[in-house]
């Protein structure tokens, strides 16, 4: 079988994002996880817990093409927040299966410009359209963007900064 470049590309951008994300968060210990160290009440766990979330709810968005899907308010609480018994390793190996589940599904999706509809929210009240490959994209956007937060609150937390701990 060839291999489809455009999709082992997607797979390989995935995975880069999400160890430049886990070298954020690499060596932090429960507490650090959930502690506030900018004015804002994103933590390193939060964010860890929201792009988990994120890439299993996408994913699922793709699989399931629910044209009633409807995302309410409510739905939001807490999805900043480590849960009480969460654990930076524990939510790091979900996310390992999570990004199995997604390599997985980019391989096997019939065709990437496939359009899908998305959950109506209260910011996107009418429902829209994306194609498969702009929903993994989007995925790689919202890894990408709280990596950039996550960045800023570990160099808060202790100074350490994901450029130089690459090295």
């Amino acid at each position: 079988m060839a291999i489809d470049q455009e999709r082992e590309d997607l797979i390989l951008a995935l995975d880069s994002q999400r160890e430049l994300f886990r070298i954020t968060v690499r060596g932090i210990d429960e507490e650090q996880a959930r502690q506030r160290t900018t004015v804002s009440e994103l933590t390193l766990g939060g964010l860890l817990h929201h792009v988990v979330n994120c890439e299993r709810h996408w994913t699922k968005v793709i699989v399931e093409r629910d044209e009633t899907a409807k995302q309410e308010l409510a739905e939001f609480e807490g999805e900043y927040l480590m849960a009480p018994d969460d654990t930076v390793a524990g939510l790091l190996a979900t996310w390992d299966e999570v990004a199995q589940a997604s390599a997985k599904l980019i391989r096997t999706e019939p065709d990437l410009s496939t359009s899908i509809p998305t959950p109506t929210t209260p910011w996107t009240p009418d429902r829209v359209w994306w194609t498969v490959r702009f929903t993994l994209l989007h995925v790689l956007r919202e890894i990408s963007h709280h990596s950039g937060h996550a960045d800023i609150i570990r160099e808060a937390l202790d100074g350490a900064n994901t450029t130089y701990q690459r090295a």
